[in-house]
């Protein structure tokens, strides 16, 4: 196979370990020292001497490798270049990743050059915000390490009248998914009300971009540790859509540090009704997620994100991954059951939990229709949203 064979891994800016393909496809990684624990790459991957050896990638190494439009548009540059394998997206990407790793060539330094900031202003006013985005995307692809299928790019960006920036993602939509951010502007909104955390949102005037504060990086420009549940169940990402949302909560049990870990719970239970309920069937393993600054410290759950009704285009769609067993529209009473068995969540909360929301998605929908009439290109989408959330309403409440 050609490209790389290895590379340097660092974690914020030490040295930490190399990570190589072996001739049978095989990886490993090696830590440099076994002494400091702010070099572990991973919850799962303590600092030892021993070798970390996997047959495929490493989960945490997979965990940010561009998919979809974004894969495509990086191989387009590099494949003559250096090969398209992952080691070599990984290679391109290395200095922009989210969470805390990085990775070099393994004779150089981390290569990290400052950028100069968009305008957030502009980025949500421009008029054409097509043609904004592959120019985006032509510009920041190579420093975009994120995963996801939909077309997105990581990049910093400085509101009017600020002195300094901040990083967000900028999200657009291919042809099988038209007004996908105003989708996810409205599902995010419904989060938001509900009083579940969430990054900063935006929506472009037009409609065609969304974009979100990123949170694993700190007011200070930090970079915090993120896992997905991918990598915490030692999952590759194409199997994302495997598992269940009890193995979740196993593993928000098993890595959310104690003093956190009932609010972790409640979120978590919070975002699977709301997701029920606005029939988003792309609650998968990679859109859960921890946050740490590092691995010695409080581990939460991460804010809400990546929330779109699916319904809108999938008919007849159903969740990412089973509950009790099955991949459906669970009714209210298995939820609570799930909630009290799986969870440990107080009987009296959950009621209010299943209020709350509600209220938040009934609040939300009123503004969908004044959107529909100010952009009518979005019409058929809103009004199959409305319908998805109207029907998803009423079967959770009904059932309770």
């Amino acid at each position: 196979m050609s490209g790389i064979t290895s590379l340097a891994v660092w974690v914020a800016d030490q040295r930490s370990g190399m990570l190589a393909r072996e001739p049978d496809q095989k990886y490993i990684f090696a830590y440099e020292s076994a002494g400091a624990e702010d070099i572990q790459v991973s919850l799962t991957m303590p600092v030892r001497l021993e070798s970390w050896l996997s047959r495929g990638l490493h989960p945490i190494f997979q965990m940010n490798l561009p998919e979809g439009a974004l894969l495509e548009a990086i191989r387009r540059v590099i494949a003559k270049i250096i090969g398209a394998d992952d080691l070599s997206i990984l290679r391109v990407t290395g200095g922009h990743q989210v969470g805390r790793n990085r990775f070099s060539l393994p004779d150089a330094g981390l290569q990290n050059a400052p950028e100069t900031p968009e305008s957030l202003d502009e980025l949500l006013t421009y008029p054409d915000t097509q043609a904004l985005f592959h120019e985006l995307v032509a510009r920041y692809a190579l420093r975009s390490g994120i995963s996801g299928v939909q077309p997105k790019v990581l990049l910093e960006a400085a509101a009017r009248g600020t002195l300094s920036s901040d990083h967000y993602i900028v999200k657009s939509w291919g042809t099988e998914y038209p007004c996908l951010a105003a989708n996810e502007y409205f599902c995010m909104t419904a989060a938001k009300r509900s009083g579940l955390p969430t990054p900063e949102f935006f929506l472009s005037d037009n409609g065609g971009l969304f974009i979100l504060r990123r949170f694993d990086i700190t007011a200070d420009g930090h970079a915090m540790g993120f896992e997905d549940m991918c990598s915490l169940q030692a999952l590759g990402t194409a199997q994302k859509y495997s598992g269940s949302y009890e193995r979740i909560a196993k593993s928000i049990g098993s890595f959310v540090s104690g003093p956190c870990l009932m609010a972790a719970r409640e979120q978590f239970f919070a975002t699977l009704v709301l997701s029920v309920m606005q029939r988003n069937g792309d609650a998968h393993l990679k859109n859960f997620g921890v946050l740490y600054k590092t691995p010695g410290d409080p581990v939460a759950l991460a804010p809400v994100y990546d929330l779109v009704t699916t319904a809108a285009y999938i008919q007849n769609d159903v969740p990412a991954l089973t509950l009790a067993g099955t991949k459906k529209w669970w009714p209210r009473k298995l939820l609570e059951r799930f909630a009290l068995a799986h969870l440990s969540l107080p009987a009296a909360t959950i009621p209010t939990t299943f209020d709350r929301l509600a209220q938040a998605l009934t609040e939300t929908r009123a503004l969908i229709p004044a959107y529909i009439k100010d952009h009518p290109e979005f019409r058929p989408v809103g009004e199959r949203m409305l319908a998805s959330w109207d029907q998803g309403l009423k079967e959770v409440l009904s059932s309770g």
